[in-house]
Order: structure tokens, then sequence, then C-alpha cells
């Protein structure tokens, strides 16, 4: 069984699909992207009446253990993650993985 881990990255509206283009050239085979919103723009809003979109895009990445790292920094490089409000990134361990076979990845 192969170590895998999930890359999941949390950016404004609009972004994810660069980010995804420089997760594939870093070694990614795919993302799923969702869309979400988030909450703690309407505190900023409501103390210091300043208007922020709340719309968030979600980027899942599944990949192997020994990929994750060059995946995340190419990730972190393209939404410019280490600058303040660009968006988070954090990595967690995947257990009883199904459902890929029919890609041939993370197969055993």
């Amino acid at each position: 069984m192969l170590d895998i881990k999930c890359i999941i990255t949390i950016v404004e509206r609009g972004k994810a699909d660069k980010i995804v283009e420089h997760a594939k050239k870093a070694g990614a085979s795919g993302a799923t992207i969702m869309y979400g919103r988030g909450t703690g723009e309407h505190e900023i809003k409501r103390f210091l009446n300043i208007n922020i979109d709340s719309s968030k895009e979600i980027i899942i990445i599944l990949t192997e253990t020994e990929k994750y790292k060059q995946i995340k920094e190419a990730i972190i490089k393209a939404g410019r993650i280490k600058e303040a409000g660009t968006g988070i990134i954090f990595t967690v361990p995947v257990t009883d993985l199904i459902g890929l076979h029919h890609r041939g990845e993370f197969d055993k």
C-alpha cells in the first residue's frame, strides 16, 4: 500500500486554475476544485466596515508522500500563499482510499 497525502489549499475565487496548472507541472496527476465561503470576512466587515469577498476555491490533491513536497512548494509559489491574505495550505494523511483504481493510481 502506498503512503498517500491529501493537500488542501483554500484561495480566493478565480485563483485555483492557475495553481492546479502549476501543481500538475510539479507532479500532481489531477485535482478537485470546490467552491466555498469563508466566515472570517463577515467579522472584519462588521467591526471595520471593510468589504472583503468571502468566496473561496478549495483545491484537493491526492498524491504519494514522496511527491507531495514538490507539489506543495509549487502551490505555495503559484498562489503566493506565504503572502498575508492569499490563502492557506495544509496536508493530511489518507487512509482507506477506495475508488481511484480506474486510473491505475495508488493501486497496491
